[in-house]
């Protein structure tokens, strides 16, 4: 049966009892023209050990778009990025809810069936999958829903569409129930404009259309802690208000609670106060121990010495009641340092950050490098520069055709990083979602008009706690030491927040014993001015504005200091010129592609051999990029063919003959002699015309008379266009009007 509910800007339609009716809870979403299966299965007997084993699994079908999957198999096989990461956003926001002591192995399962593309996913997932699971038979009894917010022109938008979402300036995606907010994420978005910018190769007498480029300029939108506290609160009434409208029409369609046996915290309060009376000092020179390895050790051998006491014979205490109280009890000491002494385990100050270290280009043969260390956690990060071809191709079933990213942040954690002798596997979910937390930082100060692809690389050399945002600092800085020119530096901190009653404490630059006894996991990176990026876990019921507040602000003094010792170390790079690969992109008449590549490709293949580079020509755009290992070999090939590209061509397009060159005055024809006066128009004249190509900033109309007027990617719409081609196609017919005309060069706007 359907249901309609209309929150937050879009009406959700769930379909109950039609489909999948053995899983312990399902629903059809469908909004829009987007529907997403959500299934909950529970296993009838429980796992040894007491945790949720909760597996979340969103997949995304291609038939949803109408499409076969690429490649040999088709068939979906291994997940992308953007499913994994989806699986953990789901994951993260409803592990919470299960009752404590639930251990039935659990499977969610999200099947994305049909995509609309102004649809965002991730809410809609998340609030499929909160549905099937407050309709199952699982005792939970709160609803979940997820909220993007987006921000442009001053005002907050609640669950803007993906086409929305491109134009704004912030994406911040909570989770929460009624009550309490679960899960936050947050970045960035640059904004971008255009100006106008000369261009070097382009001789104005031989085609003045081109004598100009358009070149799109970023803007930096960092949020300081008042407008994310505003965007959060925006959130949390978008997330009562949906939750509230969700347990109104489930209520009395869940399904009656199993009957389930709950596992119970191995707890002994006769082992604890024997503890406490006799190895106190001892569980506190563990606690000191800074490694987990090593204090893991020495808490072990704790337990091995209780379990020889006599009084541990005659009781018979069982090893594993003995373990859990000891946990117990040094999670008790640890939270009780913190609250009444304000003193942490290692002797730090509440908003006292670790020691930290940045030694730069260590790597002679990488392009950039930095060794970031902070305490104990110690990230090598390595930047390496490309080109177009390898950047990393991927599909989103929400856009047409394959995308491709040249900014990449990979994220690896060995198992030595923390003692161990674990075997080396292929990134998981954790690994992935901590490589994008720090792309997400640091994209928005990396200029858009960059020539490279860009691929950052962790490798987590040694950890206790906050690796991913010792991967953040590494990274800007790493970029920097491969002469990587970024607007500002970009740092990283892991805060954490203990709650014991009516007290609370918040923790700067945490370790991993502060994340695991604590309440709350918060990261936040960003510049002097703001957040880039924001990540956070809750673990307990809830959090107050003014908590948060105080958090975020603690936050910013701790990233300053941080980011202070970075632009010490930002001072003393030395960028080793002679391994970077150098790149140049610039444009010419497109008609002069020809002349460039030769007869049979005779003139390019010199150039190539001569100057030992690799060239790439576009035709359509008369784009020419040219890339090579030696910086001034590619300097003389730019200047060779911009030489080339400045002598007069007579005849017709690559010396062909007649018919379809330029003439001196940007007429089409075959030379001097056949040139057409150039008609004159009338500014904010309305006129016919015809596209005739379509560039990356615009489109040229052919106009009445048989000039060529230049429409801007600008003037194509009142909103920022990405695609051109996605407006305007070759030979349309469009009315435009006259903005401006000076000699052969038209300008022109769109009429609506």
């Amino acid at each position: 049966m359907e249901y309609k509910i209309n929150v937050n800007n879009q009406e959700e339609i769930y379909d109950i009892g039609k489909v999948a009716k053995q899983a312990a809870g399902a629903v059809l979403l469908k909004i829009k023209n987007t529907v997403i299966l959500a299934t909950v299965a529970r296993d009838d007997n429980q796992v040894a050990e007491n945790f949720v084993p909760l597996t979340v699994q969103y997949i995304e079908k291609s038939y949803a778009i109408g499409k076969i999957p690429g490649g040999y198999i088709k068939r979906e096989t291994k997940p992308g990025d953007f499913e994994t990461l989806t699986s953990r956003v789901i994951d993260r926001s409803l592990r919470p809810l299960f009752p404590k002591g639930y251990a039935y192995p659990t499977q969610i399962v999200v099947f994305v069936l049909s995509c609309d593309p102004e649809v965002d996913l991730q809410v809609a997932a998340l609030n499929a999958a909160s549905a099937a699971l407050y309709l199952s038979d699982i005792p939970v009894n709160k609803a979940v829903a997820g909220v993007r917010i987006g921000f442009k022109d001053g005002e907050y938008i609640v669950n803007p569409t993906n086409k929305e979402l491109k134009n704004s300036q912030l994406d911040l995606y909570v989770a929460g129930t009624k009550e309490e907010l679960l899960m936050i994420e947050m970045r960035a978005i640059p904004s971008i404009e255009t100006i106008n910018m000369p261009s070097l190769a382009i001789d104005p007498m031989l085609d003045p259309t081109l004598s100009e480029t358009f070149v799109a300029k970023q803007a930096i939108n960092e949020f300081d802690e008042e407008a994310i506290l505003k965007a959060i609160d925006t959130a949390q009434k978008a997330i009562t208000e949906a939750t509230t409208a969700y347990e109104g029409v489930f209520k009395n369609l869940k399904k009656e609670d199993a009957v389930l046996d709950y596992k119970e915290d191995l707890e002994s309060d006769s082992i604890f106060a024997y503890v406490d009376e006799f190895y106190k000092e001892e569980v506190l020179n563990a606690i000191n121990q800074m490694a987990k390895s090593e204090r893991a050790s020495e808490l072990s051998r704790i337990v091995d010495k209780i379990l020889k006491d006599n009084v541990a014979s005659l009781e018979a205490w069982d090893k594993a009641l003995v373990d859990s109280v000891v946990q117990r009890y040094k999670k008790k000491i640890v939270r009780e340092m913190i609250i009444e002494k304000h003193v942490r385990a290692d002797g730090r100050a509440l908003n006292e950050v670790r020691p930290i270290s940045i030694e730069t280009n260590i790597l002679p043969m990488a392009h950039g490098s930095c060794l970031f260390t902070r305490g104990q956690t110690q990230a090598l990060v390595i930047a390496t520069l490309g080109n177009d071809k390898d950047a990393q191709m991927y599909d989103l079933l929400t856009e047409k055709g394959g995308l491709s990213d040249n900014f990449m942040v990979n994220y690896n954690f060995p198992g030595f990083s923390v003692g161990e002798a674990s075997p080396l596997r292929p990134p998981g979910r954790r690994e992935l979602g901590h490589g994008n937390l720090a792309r997400r930082a640091l994209e928005p100060v990396i200029d858009i008009n960059r020539l490279q692809t860009i691929r950052l690389v962790s490798e987590i050399l040694e950890s206790n706690g906050s690796s991913s945002m010792a991967t953040i600092c590494g990274g800007a800085l790493a970029l920097r030491s491969a002469g990587i020119t970024t607007e500002k530096l970009v740092a990283g901190i892991a805060m954490g927040l203990v709650f014991e009653g009516d007290k609370h404490a918040v923790l700067s630059d945490i370790m991993g014993l502060e994340d695991h006894d604590g309440d709350m996991d918060f990261k936040v990176a960003g510049t002097h001015e703001g957040i880039t990026a924001l990540q956070m876990d809750i673990k307990l019921g809830g959090i107050s504005r003014d908590v948060l507040k105080e958090a975020l602000y603690q936050a910013k003094e701790g990233r300053e200091h941080i980011l202070a010792i970075m632009e010490e170390a930002d001072k003393n790079i030395v960028v080793n010129n002679a391994i970077l690969p150098k790149l140049e992109l610039f444009s010419v008449d497109p008609s002069k592609i020809v002349d460039i590549i030769g007869q049979a490709g005779k003139t390019i293949r010199e150039i190539i051999e001569k100057f030992e580079v690799s060239i790439d020509l576009d035709r359509e755009k008369g784009e020419v990029k040219i890339a090579g290992e030696n910086k001034t070999q590619v300097e003389a090939a730019k200047e060779h063919i911009i030489q080339i590209t400045n002598k007069p061509s007579f005849g017709g397009r690559g010396g062909h003959g007649g018919g379809g060159g330029r003439d001196r005055d940007n007429n089409r024809g075959g030379g001097y002699k056949d040139a057409k006066p150039v008609p004159t128009f009338v500014q904010d004249e309305i006129v016919d015309g015809v596209v005739k190509r379509i560039v990356d900033f615009g489109a040229f109309v052919e106009l009445p008379g048989g000039i060529d007027g230049l429409l801007h990617v600008s003037k194509i719409a009142d909103h920022r266009v990405d695609k051109v081609s996605d407006y305007l196609e070759l030979e349309q017919k469009v009315r435009v009007k006259i903005l401006k005309q000076t000699g052969n060069k038209i300008e022109l706007s769109l009429e609506k």
